[in-house]
């Protein structure tokens, strides 16, 4: 898609739009803003659950061929992408992945990672759809002067398209930053009171799509590119190839 659009002169975009989420963006801002010093520690999590019925209800769920994955593909692209987002390029990754709990499908429902980043920083991924009930998902940063920031991105109960709504509002669930500790409440609560006033499953979404209409009429690049959405599946890709030849990916693959 990548090299088509190049080709083409066309602009080429993935969605990320849980990257708009007020929390994310103050995560984001004070790694910018070096309120964490260097980030020395990214941890990224999404545990929740699925039934037989929700691979029931499409043919393509659960299976190599049609869905390309499990939890990884699915379910936690967007936890991956915030990840590399905060800490930055990937030098490489090792990888496990299993099925503990689901043997109607051939994909994996659970999966772990060790990462080192290019500036020497290290992540650790946890994911899962063996956890019941409900969901919880998270993006940490821990920084070299001690602060942590992080973000609550999913919490209640498991999302399906056109099938539930989104139960929780994303929050920052932990920031020890000096001085900004007593935020936390207030910023919980304005984002709480903001979420209940909008529809969470557009009004995000709608947001990253007039910026990919403007990047057109003025002739940028989108807010986020097709190559930022590739290094989510490099990811993915790495952590699977990790446990098939069970050693550490270098990058780029």
């Amino acid at each position: 898609m990548i090299s088509a659009a190049k080709e083409a002169k066309v602009k080429l975009a993935m969605i990320s739009q849980r990257r708009l989420y007020a929390p994310v963006q103050r995560v984001r801002q004070a790694i910018d803003d070096g309120k964490l010093g260097q980030p020395i520690l990214g941890v990224a999590m999404l545990l929740g659950w699925r039934d037989a019925a929700y691979y029931k209800s499409d043919p393509w769920r659960g299976s190599w061929e049609k869905e390309g994955g499990g939890v990884l593909v699915n379910q936690s692209p967007h936890q991956l992408d915030l990840l590399q987002w905060f800490m930055g390029p990937i030098d490489q990754v090792f990888g496990h992945w299993s099925n503990f709990n689901h043997p109607y499908i051939e994909v994996e429902d659970t999966a772990v990672a060790v990462i080192r980043f290019k500036n020497g920083a290290l992540g650790n991924v946890i994911v899962s759809n063996s956890q019941n009930p409900a969901l919880y998902g998270k993006v940490h940063v821990y920084g070299q002067n001690g602060a942590t920031a992080g973000v609550l991105t999913d919490g209640g109960a498991m999302f399906i398209a056109g099938m539930s709504t989104i139960a929780e509002p994303p929050v920052n669930d932990v920031w020890t930053i000096p001085g900004e500790e007593g935020l936390l409440k207030q910023w919980q609560d304005e984002d709480s009171e903001f979420f209940f006033k909008i529809d969470a499953t557009k009004y995000y979404h709608e947001l990253q799509i007039k910026d990919f209409l403007r990047s057109i009429l003025d002739d940028r690049n989108p807010m986020i590119t097709g190559e930022e959405g590739r290094k989510t599946v490099e990811l993915f890709t790495a952590i699977y190839r990790s446990q098939s030849d069970n050693q550490p990916i270098k990058f780029p693959l």
